[in-house]
């Protein structure tokens, strides 16, 4: 009886160091920073991101010292699903308490935004406004604005085509102004004119006349098509039918053209109507303007087309890859295949 009444005193004992020990590191890490003396970091918390991995960048990059305890901080807090999206001015001199609490109230220096390639500018402001980075009626104003095209070298009566796909980190201020927009806008061009910059040939812009067809030509392409490996190739399709002086016949155009109105079916009245200026069923040539922002796998094609005697192209119905021909009666069979293969879905 004595030994089992020691045993078990022994046991409490050591459960109460271990309490103990384990009390004494878990304040040791609440209340001691990585740092002595702090230095700031900028830290990204990306959208959907995992508390896992952002816990684990953290200590990646010396603003906690332990990955583990700072998930456990975060859950005790029931904090681990309320990180806002950003980028922060963290500080290595802080405690694990005060980075929790920047991360889940603190305001992100920048925020994330990603813009997808073949969006409008129309549809690039609506992204933007939703976002909370511009009124969409400021961004419309400033994308045709004249300065602003001739200060960014626009040679268009609008920005369409030169506010580049990408992700960006940008502000977001309490109240966007035309200011803010005028802004935002100028980033996504001027990143335009850096990426371009390695595409064209010999590193220097074209001339304005070539500038106009390639841009023109890139939208197209990111249009009709969203396999890289496809690009160049429907670019030469086009610059085939330029060649020949044959319609380039792009749906696509014909939609940009139809605007708002566009229900989502293109009928053969759409293709017949040549008081669309972008209807390029009925209108020689490439259409007056840029039909979307594209990236630079469409900008690569449209500057080296790919060369060939391809002259149509339609759907496959396999993952989005095209069926090219050089005559109309291949193109032909191509396109019941096509349709029968819809059907037969």
């Amino acid at each position: 009886m004595k030994f089992a009444r020691r045993l078990a005193c022994l046991a409490l004992l050591c459960l109460a160091v271990a309490g103990g020990l384990l009390w004494r590191e878990a304040d040791i890490f609440l209340n001691t920073a990585p740092e002595p003396t702090g230095r700031e970091v900028y830290f990204d918390v990306l959208p959907g991101a995992r508390f896992a991995q952002i816990s684990g960048q953290l200590a990646e990059r010396g603003l906690v010292t332990d990955a583990g305890k700072f998930r456990l901080l975060a859950r005790w807090e029931k904090l681990d699903t309320r990180l806002q999206a950003g980028r922060f001015v963290l500080n290595t001199g802080w405690t694990p308490g005060k980075i929790l609490d920047e991360l889940v109230n603190g305001r992100p220096m920048l925020f994330r935004l990603t813009i997808p390639e073949g969006l409008t500018w129309r549809q690039t402001g609506e992204l933007l406004a939703n976002a909370g980075f511009v009124v969409f009626e400021d961004f419309r104003l400033v994308t045709a604005d004249p300065d602003f095209l001739r200060r960014y070298g626009i040679p268009f009566g609008t920005a369409e085509g030169f506010l580049m796909p990408d992700t960006y980190l940008l502000k977001k201020p309490d109240v966007p102004d035309e200011a803010q927009a005028r802004a935002v806008a100028g980033r996504l061009v001027d990143n335009f004119w850096r990426k371009a910059a390695d595409v064209w040939p010999n590193k220097t812009n074209p001339p304005l006349a070539e500038l106009k067809k390639i841009v023109i030509l890139a939208s197209v392409v990111e249009k009709e098509t969203g396999r890289d490996e496809e690009r160049a190739r429907v670019a030469g399709v086009y610059a085939n039918r330029l060649t020949r002086g044959m319609p380039l016949q792009a749906d696509p155009t014909v939609i940009y053209g139809l605007g708002e109105k566009f229900d989502g079916n293109l009928r053969r009245v759409h293709l017949e109507d040549a008081g669309n200026p972008y209807n390029t069923y009925q209108r020689p040539g490439l259409p007056p303007g840029p039909i979307c922002s594209f990236g630079l796998a469409a900008l690569r094609a449209a500057v080296r087309p790919e060369a060939h005697d391809f002259l149509y192209f339609v759907a496959s119905g396999d993952g989005g890859a095209h069926v090219f021909s050089t005559n109309l009666a291949d193109h032909n069979r191509a396109v019941r295949r096509y349709h029968q293969q819809r059907r037969s879905k």
